[in-house]
């Protein structure tokens, strides 16, 4: 199992949000490309990056620093996510050196568009689902939408999509735990892989969620635990990768 440190872009800045609040954030750094340094050092296998800005304005706003990143480390697989609408956007990450491009709520207003890109860059689109009481939530998560989570991960496992990342929107960034039982449930109804997100604190959400991998979690996102120190990355990435998935 991966554990995949989040940096999450705002200003151009390393930041963290709470339940997706633009007006809630907390400042880690000036330099995210410095970051994603500390990260690949301790052993990072993955880095999973979000526009937040690009998530608000529908467009990309931190392509630079993007860029910089997958360019400064092209064995470590980059994910992408915020602001990504049309094929154009793809197109330009994977041509700077991202591996993964995530659609979030594009994919839920506009379904077929994940069907089309999956089919014109396979292997390389990933669908972020964020969800709160099994319901999915769009537009930074401002809304709850109608439409159940299990339903729609399945609708883009037959689109060919790579993974589904799933959030519990309700303990993003609140430091309350990761919510096992209902990334364990998406992943036994889905075939493709599952990667967590949302609430990891501690050891023991990665304890928690190891025991529950083979169902289908092929990882984790980790975003506000790493930065305020209450988990250790070096440790905890060593902890994920005794688990299969």
């Amino acid at each position: 199992m991966l554990l995949i440190p989040a940096i999450d872009l705002k200003d151009g800045k390393c930041v963290r949000l709470r339940q997706g609040r633009m007006e809630d954030d907390t400042v880690f750094s000036e330099d995210p490309v410095e970051v994603a340094s500390r990260w690949v050092e301790a052993g990072a296998r993955r880095i999973h990056l979000v526009d937040l800005d690009g998530a608000f304005a529908g467009k990309p706003v931190n392509a630079d620093i993007i860029h910089a990143i997958a360019d400064r480390y092209p064995d470590v697989p980059v994910q992408i996510g915020g602001g990504i609408r049309d094929e154009d956007t793809v197109q330009e990450y994977l041509n700077a050196g991202v591996q993964y491009v995530i659609i979030g709520t594009k994919a839920v207003s506009d379904p077929m568009f994940v069907h089309d890109v999956a089919m014109e860059f396979p292997g390389h689109i990933i669908v972020g689902l964020d969800a709160k009481d099994g319901k999915v939530a769009v537009d930074g998560w401002s809304k709850l939408s109608r439409h159940d989570v299990i339903d729609m991960a399945q609708k883009f496992e037959d689109y060919g999509v790579e993974a589904i990342i799933y959030t519990d929107i309700s303990r993003d960034g609140m430091m309350q735990g990761v919510n096992v039982e209902a990334t364990a449930k998406l992943a036994r109804e889905i075939r493709i892989p599952v990667i967590a997100s949302g609430g990891i604190t501690n050891m023991d959400d990665i304890r928690a969620l190891g025991k529950v991998a083979e169902d289908g979690i092929m990882g984790a996102i980790t975003g506000r635990a790493i930065y305020e120190g209450t988990l250790d990355f070096a440790e905890a990435e060593k902890l994920a990768e005794s688990f299969a998935p």
